[in-house]
């Protein structure tokens, strides 16, 4: 569900502009955009992390599984997911609500998202761009060293299994997961925490379309 959300939030209009000739969009709906795009992803942010722990807790603790993970535990980190997302992304459409923009603008983008309208507004955006690669390695590592600690004892454990059918039935557990958690966090890392001067809205173009419309 969060992952057709959060396509749902960027490749309708992407697939309206190709199609049409006008490719335009109102401020306040750039700014809805990016609100839901940077919901649905900051939910799935906080939902790998939780799934790197359902995987912890079956690798190490499986007969503890089902009393852990019980359908409480889930649903709680589930809805605790989405409501530290839906509050934690208000931020940055409401801070760049108050900003100022000269003329109308033709974004080289293919959807509006933090970085592209702080370029181009006429107002001072340094503290707001000091903000960004702050605080979003903060909400960034916080999942990321849940994920990291969690995948550092299940290691721990399937070593320690003697059989090679153990050892592989453990991993396979885990495979699918690794890997969509290498690619989010590859492009976030990417597309978000880079110098501002060394910003290219050419490569910016690609990773945010890799990580809006190919990993979910």
């Amino acid at each position: 569900l969060a992952d057709i959300s959060f396509v749902s939030t960027t490749v309708p209009k992407i697939l309206t502009n190709l199609m049409s000739q006008s490719q335009t969009i109102t401020f306040r709906g750039c700014l809805t955009q990016m609100y839901f795009f940077l919901a649905f992803g900051n939910s799935d942010n906080f939902l790998l992390a939780c799934m790197a722990y359902d995987r912890y807790v079956a690798v190490c603790r499986p007969l503890h599984y089902i009393t852990v993970m019980s359908h409480k535990c889930c649903l709680l980190l589930v809805l605790g997911s989405w409501i530290i997302s839906s509050l934690h992304s208000l931020l940055y459409p409401l801070l760049i609500s108050r900003l100022s923009f000269c003329v109308s603008l033709q974004i080289p983008y293919l959807f509006c998202d933090v970085y592209p309208l702080l370029e181009f507004s006429c107002s001072d955006t340094r503290l707001i761009k000091i903000l960004a690669q702050t605080e979003g390695v903060v909400d960034l590592l916080g999942p990321l060293g849940i994920i990291i600690t969690s995948y550092a004892l299940i290691f721990s454990a399937i070593l320690k299994i003697p059989s090679r059918a153990g050892k592989r039935k453990a991993f396979s557990t885990c495979g699918s997961h690794l890997t969509v958690v290498i690619m989010f966090y590859g492009t976030i890392s990417s597309l978000y925490f880079q110098p501002s001067s060394a910003y290219s809205a050419q490569k910016g173009t690609f990773t945010s379309l890799l990580y809006a419309v190919v990993i979910p």
